[in-house]
């Protein structure tokens, strides 16, 4: 039997690049843990990225019967470790380890060996590397298959660890291979996901999490990551969670259930998850707040610059940021936004003449636009803003931020349409009844703990438009009467503001967009 073990710490020696060295005591935690919980007894180990050393010092006192192979780019801290661990079991290798060749050590192995890979890979994306021009860097590539904008906006930045874990996952799949690494927590779940995508074997899958902020001095949800691959068809659909203080208890599990992720198996709201009737959008995007946001002055509009903005009021909007999503009404907002198009990659020339005093003063901080880093802006006319269509300019949204934890649903409705920022996500509505209905079936118990079993409450951003697109709400209205909607308008403190027979409209106005939904599958 061929068992696989993996231990990994930072690959750069600057704090900022996300190398936190693994300090000694903690590496002696996870060893123990490796050693009393998971039973391990290997032949061979492997730290990938080895920083100073201090994984395969331990793991040296731990296993002292195993042959030892370390990589690390940084010569310093490869001279630093060899003095070390100048042993006649340790060999280590002063390279990249995108470029790295594992053959070096895999012909080595027999088929009953064990392998040891354990550790910390830097805690950085790949975005953050390259804004520091650094050249140690995996080849650019669209490694997880995202498709459309996904592909070049923010799903295909990555974390570095996440892209070095899956590297060695397939270059060690189809074995017992086991793999424990100390990670954000957000990176193993990432991992996780793509297992069942690349349909790679395992039997054990655990999270056990850890303060980092004590062991590194870092604010992340970090973790202690356990994997152990396998060559036979046993995958389990879920993973536990533990705290590494103690481990003997389950907290919680996440997984697949009927091909579909959830953040908590034990949640039983499961019954509305299905595709949303209605398109969810996400608000606008700009990246030029100091001159695109504004605030009302007594002489104009004042914007982030702290200058007095003389513009026509032709192209601006009220704009309801996540920070302004507290309560479930809401009508206007003391910020605004100007909006240069009304879809996308619009030809802006049109301000010339409809709107002289604004044209005027986009052109006059051209500078700002031209230095927006996203490549979604390239090759768009001048002033361009993405997440903007007819769907924008609708006078009744239903809008979430995707930031809070609590997710509180508000109706947006006003004269002029409100717009909502990148960080928020929205329905759109031609009646206010329809929307009203909508807001106070998002707010239900049955649809709160649904979304909840589905995000992680702990990521930046919980709240995603592919969490929000699961919400069946042909199913919600089977499930809530006319009169649970009334308790929850109560429990909302709102005052009754529609009556059965819009609940009945709502309720049969679902079923053709089912159907048209359906028919084009």
């Amino acid at each position: 039997m061929f068992q696989v073990f993996i231990i990994m710490t930072g690959i750069n020696n600057q704090k900022e690049l996300g190398d936190y060295q693994t300090p000694p005591y903690f590496t002696k935690t996870v060893c123990e843990y490796l050693i009393n919980d998971m039973k391990i007894s290997p032949n061979f180990i492997i730290e990938p990225t080895f920083g100073k050393g201090n994984f395969l010092f331990t793991c040296l006192k731990y296993f002292p019967n195993s042959e030892f192979h370390g990589i690390e780019l940084n010569k310093n801290r490869f001279n630093e470790a060899k003095k070390k661990l100048n042993c006649d079991n340790v060999f280590l290798y002063n390279e990249d380890i995108f470029n790295f060749d594992f053959s070096i050590i895999s012909d080595k192995l027999n088929h009953d060996d064990h392998l040891l890979l354990i550790g910390n890979p830097p805690w950085v994306t790949n975005s953050e590397l390259s804004s520091m021009n650094s050249n140690n860097l995996p080849i650019k590539s669209n490694f997880k298959g995202n498709k459309g904008l996904d592909s070049i906006t923010g799903n295909a930045n990555f974390d570095i660890a996440e892209y070095i874990i899956l590297k060695l996952i397939d270059s060690f799949k189809n074995t017992n291979t086991t793999i424990a690494f100390l990670v954000k927590t957000i990176v193993a779940r990432n991992v996780f996901k793509e297992l069942k995508r690349n349909e790679i074997q395992f039997n054990i899958a655990r999270i056990l999490k850890f303060n980092a902020k004590k062991v590194f001095n870092v604010s992340a949800d970090a973790c202690l990551f356990i994997l152990n691959l396998s060559e036979k068809n046993i995958s389990k659909n879920y993973c536990e969670v533990f705290d590494l203080d103690d481990s003997s208890i389950v907290k919680s599990k996440f997984g697949f259930r009927n091909n579909k992720f959830y953040s908590n198996l034990n949640e039983e709201s499961h019954i509305i998850d299905g595709k949303s009737c209605f398109e969810w959008r996400q608000g606008v995007k700009h990246d030029c707040s100091k001159i695109m946001e504004l605030e009302k002055h007594d002489d104009g509009y004042l914007n982030k610059k702290k200058e007095i903005v003389d513009i026509e009021d032709t192209l601006i909007y009220p704009l309801i940021k996540s920070s302004s999503i507290k309560s479930n009404i809401l009508k206007n907002s003391k910020k605004y936004v100007i909006i240069t198009q009304k879809r996308v990659r619009q030809d802006t020339d049109y301000i010339k003449d409809l709107a002289p005093k604004t044209w005027n003063y986009l052109k006059n901080n051209q500078e700002y636009f031209d230095n927006r880093k996203s490549v979604i802006y390239k090759n768009s006319p001048d002033f361009s803003i993405f997440g903007i269509g007819d769907y924008s300019f609708s006078n009744y949204k239903v809008g979430i931020s995707g930031f809070y934890k609590d997710p509180v649903f508000a109706l947006l409705s006003s004269e002029k349409p409100l717009m909502m920022d990148d960080t928020c996500y929205f329905l759109s509505f031609e009646k206010y009844e329809d929307a009203y209905i909508a807001m106070l079936i998002l707010n239900s118990e049955l649809v709160q703990n649904f979304i909840k079993s589905i995000a992680f409450l702990d990521s930046k951003r919980p709240f995603t438009k592919k969490i929000l697109q699961r919400i069946n709400f042909d199913e919600c209205v089977n499930i809530l009467n006319f009169e649970d909607l009334i308790n929850i308008e109560k429990n909302l403190g709102l005052i009754n503001d529609i009556d059965e027979i819009h609940y009945k409209n709502f309720k049969n106005s679902l079923q053709p967009l089912y159907k048209f939904q359906n028919s084009s599958q």
